[in-house]
């Protein structure tokens, strides 16, 4: 369709104000703003832009701008990157830019100089009180597209505005901790979360301040390293739909769309949102260093919160639409969806790439992060057409780039166009969200397995997975739950999602969780089923920590956090999600369990050597001894021997099914003698003993094992 022309728009009646007395050239640094001598130079990449704004101003909810500054093409313009130098700018000056181009949807150019755009590499951003508009209004993937017609309405006053901000921060010799993968016990976790109930007790509730009050707790649970579901500025307020129960308004809690990459989410600071919550991320990190742990990120690079073709011009779309999203080649108009968000990410177009790096660089120079987790990876592998490249040019470059060579770099190998690469996602160094992991010991433990041949695949590090293509035990990030889906408690407590809440009718999140009531939908007054419900989690959490590879925890299972049978609970800002802290004292049986056997895999290295088990280092078998029938849907109990060599030696014993199993346990190698480290089925103290502190087996020869329960056995050598 032609382009329409449009009335003159605020930004064409405010050029006259543009300035040039203290505005140099200026130079091609691709992104973001730096400072440089007494100013500071302002970066944009578009290709296809033919004229560009940098405008400033004093509120965030401002519309009209102090300042503004026309880029000359012939001064202000290397290549496809627009810069300008600017004197005297300070920290905490708000600005944005409004990019000038062809707009011709059918040909993939969106140009729009009436709105206001946010930098893409701006490192905070001044959000306004009201920013509820985005691509949830109206969004129906089905639906045609509007009228081609750019709207000459000016936004500034709705659109939030980029802050500059110094770098100067004193990390005092703050340097990377260096955690081995193999070492490590990853807690995913929520900032806001985490701490925004009551009961955490917390001065600075819901923000990074007052996750930092929670190093002791971390500390004493064992974990060595923080994941963050995503800090990327976003807008919670984006969503329209109500709680349909209550007509609470829903918000985005999750944090999944992101609106700036670099820049901190500024609700999450205590301090103030005018570059402030730079400055506390900084020291949130910083404090977690000093205390021994770890924090990587969850980071969104495969779609922005633009949506699809109905969704609002924020940033990238009106920077250079063609350039940054995938088109579909038969109707330029509309995006290709491989996110389930309206748009893909071009991740692979070399603008992109280096885009994505820089940001990458970013994070773990600027503010010290020690990795990353990759929502919805998958997408990154896909070339311009959307499919997937044999050899993604953006995996490897991520992979071997030599600032990012030693930060850890976890993918979420799959997502929503159908893709799933488990154990085959790339050939480089990256790690993996194990969703194999995840679904083979939930089905041992709580459905019905083809046999035990997967589970035990899992608990030896998924070699059957990665070691083809060369990799350790350490590329497999083991995991029970995470944030999509049920709760550790609710997984053994529904048997279907309870997603009303969301409003969507219960069509939202997976119908596929693998999950068991044990008799009662819910929360339950029997003590039988409670019984049965804290027995399997001692299971789940048991094979987790005693399997090769990287455990991950979700933040709250280790004393039953509840999501009331919500399975994909992003909207939900308030109790279904938060952390209930009084629930440690109501649930101290599985809190404990949980630190014990994180203690207990600490103490005991062979469970995490960096390398796969070899037929000397491990023999299965079956409750008379032989090898297990491994594909015999019938046959739910196996263990298995672990020789320890200069350390103890172990034996795990594990009985899915409905009636009791005796093992014959063979004679310790080491020639020592077995004593009952644990037990799901004894009641504690009996059912995880302390170190040292393990009782010799007054029958050496047999051990009887509960139905559904599990067992560790170990025998220690002399000097282990």
């Amino acid at each position: 369709m032609a382009d329409v022309t449009t009335k003159p728009c605020l930004a064409d009646q405010l050029a006259q104000l543009s300035e040039s007395a203290d505005v140099r050239d200026g130079r091609p640094l691709l992104w973001g703003a730096e400072p440089h001598a007494d100013g500071v130079n302002f970066s944009l990449t578009s290709r296809h832009a033919t004229r560009v704004r940098l405008e400033f101003y004093d509120h965030a909810g401002d519309a009209k701008p102090t300042r503004v500054i026309d880029l000359d093409p012939e001064r202000h313009r290397t290549g496809d990157v627009w810069h300008v130098w600017v004197r005297g700018i300070s920290q905490g000056q708000l600005y944005a830019f409004r990019v000038e181009g062809p707009y011709e949807p059918a040909s993939g150019q969106r140009f729009n100089p009436c709105k206001l755009l946010l930098d893409p590499f701006a490192t905070a951003i001044a959000a306004v009180d009201h920013w509820d508009f985005g691509p949830a209004r109206g969004y129906d993937p089905d639906a045609t597209p509007p009228e081609d017609v750019r709207s000459a309405e000016n936004d500034a006053a709705r659109m939030p505005k980029c802050v500059f901000t110094h770098n100067h921060f004193n990390w005092a010799g703050d340097r990377p901790l260096g955690h081995s993968p193999s070492d490590s016990i990853i807690y995913e976790t929520h900032v806001r979360g985490a701490t925004i109930h009551p009961s955490s007790g917390v001065a600075h509730p819901g923000t990074y301040r007052g996750l930092v009050e929670l190093i002791p707790y971390f500390q004493s649970l064992g974990i060595t390293t923080l994941e963050l579901m995503p800090v990327q500025e976003f807008n919670e307020h984006e969503l329209l739909r109500v709680n349909p129960a209550t007509g609470e308004r829903l918000r985005n809690y999750w944090g999944y769309n992101p609106v700036a990459f670099v820049a901190p989410k500024a609700s999450y600071s205590s301090l103030g949102s005018a570059g402030e919550q730079k400055l506390e991320f900084k020291q949130m990190i910083q404090a977690f260093h000093q205390a021994g742990i770890e924090v990587i990120i969850d980071v969104v690079l495969n779609h922005t919160a633009e949506g699809n073709e109905l969704g609002p011009t924020l940033c990238l779309r009106g920077i250079d639409n063609s350039i940054f999203y995938l088109l579909d080649e038969a109707d330029p108009r509309r995006y290709l969806d491989f996110t389930g968000t309206g748009n893909t990410l071009n991740a692979n177009h070399p603008i992109v790439r280096q885009f994505i790096r820089s940001v990458l660089r970013y994070w773990v120079t600027e503010m010290h992060v020690d990795g990353f987790r990759f929502d919805l990876a998958s997408v990154l592998g896909r070339g311009r057409d959307g499919r997937l490249l044999p050899d993604a040019p953006l995996l490897e470059s991520l992979a071997e780039d030599p600032i990012l060579r030693d930060v850890g770099l976890i993918a979420e190998a799959w997502d929503a166009g159908g893709a799933y690469q488990v154990g085959s996602f790339s050939e480089h160094r990256w790690a993996e969200w194990n969703g194999r992991f995840r679904d083979d010991v939930r089905r041992f433990w709580l459905g019905r397995p083809d046999g035990v041949g997967d589970f035990a695949s899992r608990l030896c590090g998924s070699s059957d997975l990665y070691q083809p293509s060369g990799k350790t035990p350490a590329a497999s990030v083991n995991f029970i739950t995470c944030h999509d889906g049920f709760t550790l408690n609710d997984l053994v407590s529904y048997s279907r999602k309870h997603n009303e809440a969301n409003g969507e009718s219960n069509h939202d999140g997976s119908d596929y969780n693998e999950s068991n009531n044990c008799g009662v939908e819910g929360p339950a007054d029997d003590p039988a089923v409670e019984t049965l419900r804290k027995r399997l989690i001692k299971n789940l959490l048991l094979t987790l920590f005693v399997s090769r590879g990287v455990p991950m925890l979700l933040g709250g299972d280790e004393f039953r956090r509840t999501q009331l049978g919500n399975n994909n609970a992003y909207c939900q800002d308030n109790e279904i999600s938060w952390y209930d802290w009084r629930l440690v004292e109501r649930h101290r049986e599985i809190h404990r369990f949980t630190r014990g056997m994180i203690a207990f895999r600490r103490a005991h290295p062979v469970l995490r050597r960096p390398t796969f088990y070899a037929d000397a280092d491990l023999r299965w078998f079956n409750p008379g001894g032989s090898t297990p029938d491994w594909r015999n849907p019938d046959d739910l109990a196996l263990a298995c021997l672990i020789f320890g060599r200069e350390e103890s030696d172990l034996c795990l014993l594990f009985n899915a099914g409905p009636e009791p199993v005796s093992f014959a346990v063979p004679p310790a190698p080491g020639r020592g003698s077995w004593r009952l480290a644990a037990d799901t089925f004894r009641q504690p103290p009996q059912d995880l003993f302390a170190p040292d502190q393990e009782p010799l087996l007054e029958n050496q020869n047999f051990y009887r094992l509960a139905p559904r329960s599990s067992a560790i056995l170990l025998a220690r050598r002399e000097g282990s």
